[in-house]
């Protein structure tokens, strides 16, 4: 292995970096990326590589947009920090929520700014919980997730995400977050189950855990219109319908986390809007702002703000907030990008790019590697497999999934593994027609080139 160069020996020195394996890290180093531009970013040798993850499923309008670029160098000439604590407050702040009011898929009355995902999930939780106090239902405080549902990593929100690794040795999830079946058709429907048949299941099963647990105690149901991190989990036709009927049944509050699927991914403003799922309260951060500052939001019903008035008269404070929650430079470049996906019709330009993109992800269903090619609007997974015909899967400790990635980045096609051998891309929302020819065309060849490993290394086989 060759020596790690300067700049990645620093890194190496200096920073804890999320999800790797950190001891392998120290050998292997990182890859720096220098700049972007469009769907294409360049590493510290100037080599290109189209970005198939759209940073952390965030950056939907690029790289490099000059008016997102404009929004917050204005902004922070005119009122670089102001915060939303004691009253005080600012315009874009103010604008931006009076945006978000009224493109919202649902009743919204008011909207709280934070500034992660998992600050917008956390909150919801808090607030979920503030909300039976004020309603007098002191017991009604346990909250559904799901079995592969991501929802952030601070406490409480890596307690509503479902995968072990989160967990393991964080001592979570914290009492009181339970989570429901994953609706992954390909991996748990019975034999011979059709889609609707599943959802039906899965509705029937969530029924019961409400019953078991006591529908006085079970205070929310919250989730992703497409799993994200769980391995691109697009639900079974019917499912959210179901799900629904369940939850309003037992006057179970219901949360649509959207910082993935909102504004555009899956070829609609809202995730919900395409999978028929009428949420009371949404998450929303990621494409919110383009990913160029952080700023994420929970909008919330009048409901739930009646519960806020209520409980801060009574304590005479609503005790909850963060510094940079609503940061007028981060609102100002949300409010542009708003402007963009509006103008420049970059939802409905998604929507129309969607066939090309979910034709060429199909096709690598066909690939002797891919067990399951899943998708909707312009993001995709493809769960990589030892054997298509039992879908068993290969051994974790053959990394298979984190070796097509770097074949990938070979190509100069940036791509991520999740769960181990889920292959996942979720690139641009402005990504062309060539673009997404040329990406997929990247990907089948480090597929093709880890096959030829699995093959020469017989993993397939152990």
């Amino acid at each position: 292995m060759s020596p790690l160069s300067n700049i990645a020996s620093r890194d190496v020195e200096t920073l804890v970096h999320p999800y790797v394996n950190l001891a392998s890290f120290r050998e292997t180093g990182p890859l720096i990326i220098e700049r972007g531009q469009g769907v294409y970013v360049y590493d510290s040798d100037g080599k290109p590589y189209i970005e198939g993850m759209a940073g952390l499923w965030c950056t939907a309008l690029g790289y490099g947009n000059e008016e997102l670029v404009e929004a917050a160098a204005t902004q922070m000439r005119k009122l670089s920090f102001a915060h939303l604590f004691s009253g005080r407050s600012h315009d874009p702040a103010i604008e931006l929520a009076e945006k978000l009011k009224e493109i919202a898929p649902a009743p919204i009355s008011k909207v709280f700014f934070c500034n992660s995902g998992s600050e917008a999930n956390d909150t919801q939780v808090k607030l979920v919980w503030y909300l039976n106090n004020a309603l007098g239902r002191p017991k009604k405080k346990k909250i559904i997730s799901r079995v592969k549902a991501y929802h952030g990593v601070t406490v409480v929100a890596a307690s509503l995400t479902g995968l072990p690794a989160n967990h393991r040795d964080f001592d979570l999830p914290l009492p009181g977050f339970l989570h429901a079946s994953c609706p992954h058709h390909y991996r748990f429907a019975q034999d011979g189950e059709s889609e609707e048949q599943f959802s039906a299941r899965l509705a029937e099963e969530l029924d019961a855990l409400i019953v078991k647990e006591g529908p006085d105690t079970v205070a929310a149901f919250i989730a992703e219109p497409v799993m994200g991190a769980g391995g691109v989990i697009v639900p079974p036709r019917g499912y959210f319908e179901k799900i629904m009927a369940v939850c309003l049944k037992h006057d179970v509050f219901i949360i649509s986390d959207e910082v993935i699927c909102g504004f555009g991914r899956l070829g609609t403003r809202f995730g919900c809007e395409k999978l028929n799922f009428v949420p009371q309260s949404i998450s929303i951060a990621k494409a919110l702002s383009s990913a160029y500052l952080p700023i994420a939001g929970v909008m919330i019903p009048e409901i739930m703000y009646q519960a806020l008035l209520t409980e801060s008269k009574k304590i005479g404070v609503f005790g909850h907030g963060f510094t940079y929650g609503g940061h007028p430079v981060s609102a100002a470049v949300a409010l542009k990008a708003i402007e963009i996906y509006a103008r420049e019709r970059v939802v409905e330009r998604a929507a129309e790019r969607t066939p090309q993109f979910q034709a060429r992800l199909s096709a690598l269903g066909r690939h002797p590697l891919v067990g399951e090619a899943r998708g909707l609007g312009l993001i995709g997974g493809r769960e990589l497999v030892a054997d298509k015909t039992s879908k068993r899967s290969f051994a974790p400790q053959h990394g298979v999934g984190g070796r097509a990635v770097q074949f990938a980045e070979a190509e100069g096609l940036i791509v991520r593994a999740v769960l181990g051998d889920v292959v996942t891309l979720c690139p641009p929302l402005v990504i062309s027609a060539e673009e997404i020819d040329e990406l997929f065309d990247r990907l089948t060849r480090a597929l093709d080139k880890t096959l030829d490993w699995v093959t020469r290394e017989r993993l397939a086989q152990s």
